[in-house]
């Protein structure tokens, strides 16, 4: 017998396929390091690692505005426009990105930029094609629209 379920079927649960990524930075850096010494490269990426740490809240202030889940494994009640979901479909993963970029960055390496666009191809197969799937099912045409008028990334 077939269960119909009401979630989305990503592949990894989307902060730990940021933390294993910021991982591998700092391992990758461990092995072939690659560092920098400019002191202003530092605090851009202390900058870029706040504002991506920041994006996930205002995220998560429109989930429980709308009172639905933020979790991609449980049932979503309402399509969020709102916000910082005017300027992207997915502002948690733009952070999560951004994370990546900002944290290694000032800790003095490159690994992370290098890394971010490996990321973002592993958010768009493992769980962002799944969401949007899965919301395209089940919101249909208001879902469609919202999609062609806001970008998936910026």
């Amino acid at each position: 017998m077939s269960e119909h379920k009401d979630h989305a079927d990503v592949k990894i649960h989307p902060p730990v396929l940021t933390f294993i990524f910021i991982f591998l930075a700092y391992l990758t850096n461990w092995l072939i390091p690659l560092q920098f010494s400019m002191q202003w490269l530092r605090y851009l990426g202390f900058a870029i690692a706040i504002i991506g740490f920041l994006l996930p809240f205002f995220a998560i202030r429109e989930f429980m505005k709308a009172k639905t889940t933020v979790n991609p494994h449980g049932s979503v009640s309402n399509i969020i426009s709102s916000g910082i979901f005017r300027l992207s479909r997915n502002p948690i993963y733009v952070g999560f990105v951004l994370m990546l970029i900002g944290f290694p960055l000032y800790s003095g390496t490159y690994w992370g930029l290098i890394l971010s666009p490996v990321l973002i191809i592993c958010f768009n197969k493992l769980v962002i094609e799944h969401e949007e799937a899965y919301l395209e099912k089940k919101f249909g045409e208001q879902y469609t629209n919202y999609k062609s008028r806001v970008r998936r990334w910026l």
